[in-house]
């Protein structure tokens, strides 16, 4: 019983700290197969916070099940969800259901990854909502209704249940989902799109993102994310490759591009 115990303790660690530096994409542990990773916890709280690979983040913005959570990951997660949500509205248009809203969060951290190009199912997106729909939503209804309660957006149930979610595109609405995302992210937009270093209150230099149209918003932001996902995917896949040896590393491949196949099929 101790035996076993000690296992689920590994387990859970593996999967509370998320991954990132090291990878074991094949490992039996109680008969039972896991791909887990290994991470400092001071790379994975600055990547949720500010964005700065835009990989152990875009797996928070999806559902997961934290067995140990001694860092409180869950609160701190928060502000990356109601990025994440900050972020979708301005990559939709004026109105959409509640899939696909939460298609375009789930598609943020798939931006850019090489690997949708050979080596994953063009479905994959689709079928990560549809199979934890209740859990996405369970996961988004506060910062839905919190954007409700401010005005942004507007939600209404149609005949088959489905929320139909109307967004104010105003600029001024524009500025505050600017303003939810994580600080690096607005830097590096305040930067291509020309905006102002002015000083705060406490007389700290900060960027004052300009919002000339709403398009050019989004465009700015989705090419911020595309870049940072295309880099960090190739990063993390050819070190996962590295790390499993060249047979396992083969069948993996193998795997995934037979996968990706089926589903163009």
């Amino acid at each position: 019983m101790l035996q076993i115990e000690l296992v689920w303790e590994y387990i859970s660690t593996l999967l509370l700290i998320g991954t990132e530096r090291y990878y074991q994409l094949f490992d039996s542990v109680v008969k039972r197969m896991f791909k887990y990773g290994v991470v400092r916890m001071h790379d994975l709280l600055r990547d949720v916070q500010y964005w700065e690979k835009f990989y152990l983040c875009g797996r928070l913005q999806k559902p997961v099940h934290i067995v140990v959570d001694n860092l409180d990951i869950s609160n701190i997660n928060s502000d990356n969800l109601r990025a994440a949500l900050s972020a979708s509205l301005l990559l939709l248009p004026s109105e959409f259901t509640e899939a696909d809203l939460y298609a375009k969060v789930c598609s943020l951290s798939y931006m850019g990854d090489v690997r949708m190009l050979f080596a994953e199912d063009k479905n994959k997106v689709k079928k990560i909502v549809t199979g934890q729909f209740d859990l996405f939503h369970t996961m988004y209804k506060p910062f839905l209704e919190e954007y409700e309660a401010k005005k942004f957006l507007k939600l209404s149930s149609t005949v088959n249940d489905q929320i139909q979610v109307s967004q104010d595109c105003d600029l001024s609405v524009s500025c505050s989902l600017v303003s939810a995302l994580p600080p690096s992210i607005r830097s590096q937009m305040c930067m291509k799109q020309g905006g102002d270093m002015k000083s705060s209150q406490t007389g700290r230099i900060i960027n004052d993102t300009k919002i000339r149209s709403r398009e050019g918003d989004a465009n700015c932001l989705q090419r911020i994310l595309r870049r940072k996902v295309m880099v960090s995917s190739a990063r993390q896949a050819i070190s996962g490759l590295l790390a499993v040896g060249g047979v396992n590393a083969t069948r993996y491949v193998a795997n995934k591009v037979n996968k990706a196949w089926k589903s163009w099929r």
